[in-house]
């Protein structure tokens, strides 16, 4: 008795070359672009299709004696095999519910389970499976995929969307602390926290934590070749208002999936937003002049309103040293201790709902463009309006693509009760949560 080896042991011969083989098909994935060109992107997922049905044969010669060996591990492998290609498959979904069902202690089969339950948006199955893994073993693949799924599930109320999200977060992290190195892990914890910053905290620190995490995902060439983080991070880029990297990403992610079309309409939106500002700047706003005289002369110190006098003091009474400032006088960065006031003269309409973009114009005839986060829907300011905006952070924008040359001052205002609007603090109710227009990709 001593002599034999237990049966949990033992590894079958045919399953071992089996599951060689269907690693090869996943490594030549994942791998693609260390031995080809990006230019071959084109023609990867034929290559891979092909690599696929070569050991799909072989697996059909030989499925008697693997069924024989270990019947629940013959079945996740197919389904495995079958799950390298992105699509969703109805026979993988089978297979691998016989597998789990035979063997319900095979957390690698309710992993890719739920995989093809993600597959066909059934996220609610897909929360079962990644969570029936867990109770078998705490794993990397089981956590980041349930961070994934949490942020997709219905639900009936604002309140049970931020739980999700936060618990999003949570998996997130805890995927990342089981392996270090494991980029696919460190690009689902980015979405996570751009998830977060959107619909919970709005917090610009938040957002860092998100690029912090897709230059983690960059560092591995496994994630670094999949299109969906050169795609997450470009709308992340584009939040945190670096036009030029973002632009970049969407292009990479582009080369790298020809066939996806998501990255290119993000580039082209992006540059249609870009155009326009540039536009309505040439243009100054398409007013006439008469009505920019008007608006100018007509702009007076009152307009400051409690920003006026060189000082301001909040409700809860502290006193901050402010003065009034041109346009041209700003340095790039925060400008603290002064404050700029200006006149709208457009809002600059794009696909997403975030943020409200808007030119201002001072008495020098110098135009910025403000960014302004953390409005409520339906709210904004409109032609004629003066602004006042303390301690304004300025970012020049300057920079070339394709053909195409953007050069602006930015001001970003991530609340809209710092602005005093028509010599009058903002009120509250010009602040709210956000809705992301555009979510990321898992």
């Amino acid at each position: 008795m001593g002599g034999e080896e237990p049966s949990e042991a033992k590894e079958s011969k045919v399953l071992a070359i089996l599951e060689e083989q269907i690693d090869g098909v996943y490594h030549f994935r994942d791998h693609y672009f260390d031995t080809h060109d990006i230019s071959e992107a084109v023609h990867k997922a034929a290559r891979l299709k092909e690599r696929a049905q070569e050991v799909l044969k072989e697996m059909c010669l030989r499925e008697s004696a693997g069924m024989e060996e270990d019947r629940a591990k013959f079945l996740y492998l197919k389904g495995k095999l079958i799950n390298v290609e992105p699509d969703y498959s109805s026979q993988a979904e089978e297979y691998l519910s016989r597998a789990v069902k035979l063997n319900p202690g095979l957390v690698q089969a309710w992993n890719e389970l739920g995989e093809s339950y993600s597959r066909k948006d059934d996220f609610t199955n897909a929360r079962i499976c990644f969570e029936g893994a867990l109770q078998h073993e705490r794993n990397k693949v089981s956590l980041r995929s349930l961070s994934m799924v949490l942020r997709q599930l219905g639900t009936s109320t604002p309140e049970e969307k931020v739980v999700n999200i936060e618990e999003s977060l949570v998996k997130g992290k805890d995927a990342v602390s089981l392996d270090t190195a494991d980029g696919m892990s460190w690009s689902i914890l980015g979405n996570a926290f751009f998830a977060h910053f959107f619909l919970v905290s709005q917090n610009p620190k938040t957002l860092k934590q998100a690029m912090s995490a897709y230059a983690q995902a960059d560092k591995d060439p496994v994630s670094r070749s999949t299109p969906e983080l050169h795609y997450n991070k470009g709308i992340a880029l584009k939040y945190e208002e670096m036009f030029e990297n973002a632009l970049n990403s969407f292009s990479t992610a582009q080369r790298l999936d020809p066939t996806w079309d998501g990255p290119k309409k993000q580039e082209e939106n992006l540059l249609k937003y870009l155009d326009k500002i540039s536009t309505l700047i040439e243009l100054k706003g398409k007013l006439k002049p008469k009505k920019m005289s008007s608006l100018l002369e007509s702009l007076e110190n009152k307009y400051l309103g409690p920003y006026s006098g060189g000082s301001y003091t909040s409700p809860k009474g502290n006193t901050a040293t402010l003065n009034h400032v041109k346009f041209q006088e700003l340095s790039p960065g925060l400008n603290q201790e002064r404050v700029i006031m200006g006149r709208v003269i457009c809002s600059v309409h794009s696909e997403e709902t975030v943020p409200f973009t808007f030119h201002l114009i001072d008495k020098d005839e110098s135009i910025l463009v403000v960014t302004l986060y953390n409005l409520s829907p339906g709210k904004g300011v409109i032609i004629g309006d003066s602004v006042a905006i303390a301690e304004p952070f300025l970012t020049n924008i300057d920079f070339t693509y394709k053909q195409r040359h953007y050069k602006f001052g930015l001001i970003r205002v991530e609340s809209p009760l710092v602005l005093v609007i028509n010599g009058k603090k903002a009120g509250k109710d010009l602040q709210a949560g956000v809705q992301m227009t555009t979510f990321p990709k898992s």
